[in-house]
């Protein structure tokens, strides 16, 4: 039965955990104190630019505008003699030149390599003192930055107040601006607040085409970033910052990731006063997961698409070193989420991604995840609180369209006891079109909601689908109300464990979790199915020998053992089923809660410990059974699985030594009384006197 595999499965899994958890790093930066908020969202400038770049080859330049309206292609013709008396061959050389706040820099149609940031570092950039990531590069200060700019940027914007940069091209994707896998980033906005990105291609780097670390006040206005081994877009650290017409794809963690935003509304509950980072109006898709945000604190998602990712959307509690943590106040409205199912996850297996960046093939399709994702999801929170997903469209993810997960608080390396469980609170889910696209087609997800369980204030509304569990607390109309509100300190025990299990992943190491099915496992390959094969044979042992030895001559036990075997048998097949079936696991727990209270019943009068025992370990998996199809028991701490789990194990030994016990099988469920007793004298034996005076067989027994 499931109660063993929980337990044992949860141990290791938590020794596991506990040891190698808190060095996982999904971004290691500096130390960085998030913005005052005294800054603003910078507003878009017209009018002529300040500073030029252009490459100098005009044939090549004439062809890349040819097919431009005749208004923008005379705009980059007179642009263009102007750059080529007075402008920039490279970015960073008009960077380098910005004198004064608010100044426009301008970059016409192009493939802008920046041949002179590309070398390797030289003479004092080679022997910086820094801590080493665990991915190898340095974590630099902003002095060291400074120092030496390009030992991991292609383009390094440091301190430049209210900057515009922007493509003069028709298309963003007329101006590239290509590291070549060369460097960690291709640009780097680093304390440059007010700064502003406009109409541009970067790409191909080994972390971020894009990063901005440390502002108040961004703008990322029709940008496409693509082909990084991590992320597409990365703001870290920062306030008032729009996200808008941006596109991402083929990034190895996600296309858009506003880690640590600034955690302005920590204290409140869902009416806050503003938000930090707003995201509207992009695509990202073909990556690990589309949107994803460590303390991605205070961020307005709304009117995007993110589609045919492993995971559409995530944020999370899980990696130390990011300020904000726990994640909370993200707000989700009117984004389209649908068809993340790809897996990526066999590059990894086959040795493509031990490849160096550049011969992977990245332009052909291939990622190479970088940490562990759970294929076919649609939105996943993973230890967040005071989020709200409202009136999005979520269809055609093949595991869960919403994935709800405690995380506790030594994940991330706070040690208190106190937060521990301080995650997956408050998290309101309605309003959304779950299995139906904008046009009315049905395309539903195989489960609507996965949840652990943990947390107190979780709601989803009414008409989800199939879920884990079965029934879910109701969001009212109000935010804030909640119908069968439930407060738990942990979550399922299975779920936790197979978590815990699949996330012991390294994409450098090449190491995916034998077991586990979002690698591949199948069948009786996912550790799940195996380990309730083996409780099931084990129960199926025990509870037979116990039966054979003690109530095999009584009906009742007879019939109820009958129903255990039925009971193991569906848990067996309920595990393979995985979370888009609750009613089988659910049947199962009846079958053998009825099995429990019956054999409990008849050992009564033989061992009436042990048989009130069995009674109670009965109650408690019948209260589990309603616990996971019928309605969530509000009130307790923990579920029954926890209790019936810690019983269970006390109740195996037991059932083994009654087994094995050389005394004579009772027939209480006959005779209503145990017969079988120790002797009057039975404390006083004399020498020489047979062993059977001990323990006289019953009436009618001749055993």
């Amino acid at each position: 039965m499931s109660w063993t595999r929980r337990l044992l499965v949860v141990l290791a899994a938590l020794a596991v955990a506990l040891l190698a958890a808190p060095a996982a790093q999904a971004h290691e930066e500096r130390p960085v104190t998030l913005p005052d908020g005294t800054g603003s969202v910078p507003v878009y400038r017209t009018g002529e630019p300040d500073l030029l770049v252009c490459k100098s080859d005009r044939a090549d330049f004439e062809r890349r505008i040819s097919g431009f309206p005749d208004g923008l292609r005379a705009r980059n013709l007179r642009l263009f003699d102007r750059c080529l008396r007075s402008g920039y061959r490279h970015l960073q050389q008009a960077v380098d030149a910005v004198g004064r706040p608010g100044m426009n820099i301008a970059i016409l149609p192009g493939l802008y390599e920046e041949e002179p940031s590309l070398p390797k570092p030289a003479g004092e950039c080679t022997r910086l003192k820094a801590p080493n990531s665990q991915l190898g590069y340095q974590i630099l200060s902003y002095a060291q930055q400074t120092q030496c700019p390009h030992n991991q940027n292609l383009v390094a914007i440091l301190g430049k107040k209210n900057l515009q940069i922007e493509g003069t091209g028709a298309e963003r994707t007329d101006v590239v601006i290509d590291a070549k896998y060369q460097k960690l980033n291709a640009i780097r906005a680093d304390g440059s607040h007010g700064i502003y990105f406009k109409n541009f291609t970067a790409q191909r780097t080994t972390f971020n085409s894009l990063y901005v670390l440390a502002q108040d006040g961004f703008v990322i206005d029709s940008v496409l970033t693509r082909w990084n081994d991590e992320y597409g877009f990365l703001t870290f650290a920062s306030d008032h910052g729009l996200y808008k017409n941006c596109e991402s794809y083929g990034n190895g963690d996600s296309g858009i990731y506003p880690g640590s935003a600034s955690d302005i509304n920590d204290g409140y509950g869902y009416e806050v006063p503003r938000y930090s980072i707003e995201i509207t109006g992009c695509r990202s898709h073909h990556n690990m997961v589309g949107y994803s945000g460590t303390a991605g604190d205070s961020v307005y998602v709304h009117d995007n698409e993110f589609d045919h990712n492993m995971g559409g959307a995530s944020m999370d509690s899980a990696f130390p070193g990011h300020p904000g943590l726990p994640q909370n106040h993200a707000r989700f409205e009117r984004n389209l989420i649908h068809d993340n199912n790809a897996d990526y996850y066999p590059y990894v297996a086959d040795g493509t991604c031990a490849k160096p960046p550049a011969d992977r093939g990245y332009e052909d399709g291939v990622v190479c995840p970088q940490i562990s994702m759970p294929p076919g999801s649609g939105i996943i929170t993973a230890g967040g609180n005071w989020n709200l997903y409202e009136n999005n469209w979520i269809y055609g993810q093949q595991r869960a369209a919403f994935f709800l997960t405690a995380v506790p608080a030594f994940i991330r390396g706070e040690s208190a006891l106190s937060k521990q469980t301080d995650t997956s609170h408050h998290n309101r889910y309605a309003g959304n079109h779950l299995g139906t696209d904008k046009a009315g087609n049905s395309r539903p997800n195989r489960t609507d909601v996965f949840w652990d369980g943990q947390g107190e204030g979780n709601c989803w509304q009414s008409d989800t689908g199939p879920s884990s569990p079965r029934t879910l607390p109701t969001c009212g109309s109000e935010r804030g109300a909640v119908s069968g509100r439930t407060d738990r300190l942990v979550g399922e025990p299975v779920k936790l464990a197979q978590l815990l299990v699949c996330a012991d992943y390294n994409v450098q190491a090449r190491r995916l979790p034998a077991g586990c099915d979002w690698y591949g496992a199948r069948g009786i390959e996912r550790i799940e199915v195996q380990v309730t094969l083996a409780i099931a044979v084990v129960l199926a042992l025990v509870g037979g020998v116990l039966w054979w030895r003690r109530l095999r001559g009584s009906g009742l036990a007879t019939a109820v053992t009958v129903l255990g075997a039925i009971g193991l048998g569906l848990d067996v097949a309920g595990s393979t089923t995985g979370p888009a079936s609750t009613y089988v696991p659910a049947l199962a727990l009846l079958l053998t809660g009825v099995w429990w209270t019956g054999i409990g019943l008849v050992l009564r009068g033989d061992r009436p410990w042990l048989g009130w025992t069995t009674v109670v370990l009965g109650a408690l998996t019948l209260l589990d059974a309603l616990d996971k199809a019928v309605f969530m028991i509000p009130w307790i701490p923990l579920s029954p699985a926890w209790l019936r789990g810690l019983l269970g194990v006390i109740w195996v030994v037991w059932a083994v030594v009654a087994a094995a016990r050389h005394t004579e099988r009772g027939v209480p469920g006959e005779q209503g009384a145990s017969q079988e007793g120790p002797a009057p004298d039975a404390g006083v034996h004399a020498p020489g006197a047979p062993a059977t005076a001990l323990a006289p067989a019953p009436e009618g027994d001749a055993s």
